[in-house]
């Protein structure tokens, strides 16, 4: 019997994990397995169109694989098909309910249409299974942080964190929570300790620009956004950070007031 693994790709459109995952088939395996291979190496390689060309053909001849089903909402999620996306998570969950991963892709999808209560619906569903599984976690604190409930977004993102402590962005965003809720100190220290560790990470360098000008310490401040607008310029986007990036009010506002000088 061959072992099969699970394999995660990021999704930076949304700053989301989403997860691309197979199932062992138990027949006409050579070909499947092949046919299964090349359109997930093309989801892993970001080349979305082809991938979902051949996750069509793969299905057309295995239309009850779970796995494969998902696979391809995955990738209809990043080309802009989200009802398509929800649809074929659907269907892999009910050939499927075992499986978690399904319901955290089902729930990004339903992010993307703002469907806020049935997105929390399907990550609270995957933490009772698995409390410990932090892209649920992570992807729950930005539900309550849309819904402006900061604490619980906050506490979330710290739970994300702790069991997947490489998680940069979790830190971050708690960071970004915590400037939010007013603990400066608290957000500014973790935002310093990210940059030390991940000295090319925009995101912290991003938060800590807008802090930096909270406190009145323009120097630093502009120090930080060179470094940023080399990085990724998208920082600069007061739109992509509320709606795609997620960042809370107030820190969106205090950058922008620095951008614009203001």
């Amino acid at each position: 019997m061959i072992t099969f693994k699970k394999v995660k790709v990021c999704c930076l459109l949304i700053f989301v994990f989403i997860n691309i995952f197979y199932i062992a088939p138990c027949y006409s395996l050579s070909l499947r397995e092949d046919l299964f291979q090349n359109a997930l190496d093309l989801s892993s390689g970001g080349k979305f169109n082809l991938a979902l060309q051949e996750w069509n053909r793969y299905l057309e001849l295995y239309p009850d694989d779970a796995a494969g089903l998902s696979n391809r909402g995955n990738v209809r999620l990043v080309v802009g098909d989200v009802k398509g996306s929800i649809d074929d998570q659907n269907k892999s969950i009910s050939l499927n309910s075992s499986e978690i991963d399904p319901y955290i892709n089902r729930g990004i999808a339903e992010e993307a249409l703002g469907l806020w209560s049935e997105a929390k619906k399907d990550y609270m569903f995957v933490i009772s299974k698995d409390s410990k599984n932090f892209s649920a976690l992570y992807n729950l604190a930005n539900v309550e942080g849309s819904s402006s409930q900061w604490e619980k977004a906050r506490d979330l993102f710290s739970k994300a964190a702790l069991y997947n402590p490489g998680f940069a962005m979790a830190r971050s965003s708690m960071a970004l929570a915590d400037f939010q809720l007013g603990n400066i100190d608290e957000s500014e220290q973790e935002l310093k300790k990210l940059i030390r560790r991940y000295p090319t990470f925009a995101d912290a360098r991003a938060a800590l620009t807008a802090l930096n000008w909270s406190k009145g310490e323009f120097g630093k401040a502009e120090s930080n956004w060179i470094s940023v607008t080399e990085l990724d310029p998208r920082y600069s986007d007061e739109q992509w950070l509320i709606k795609v990036r997620r960042w809370p009010p107030k820190p969106t506002k205090d950058l922008m007031s620095f951008i614009n000088l203001q």
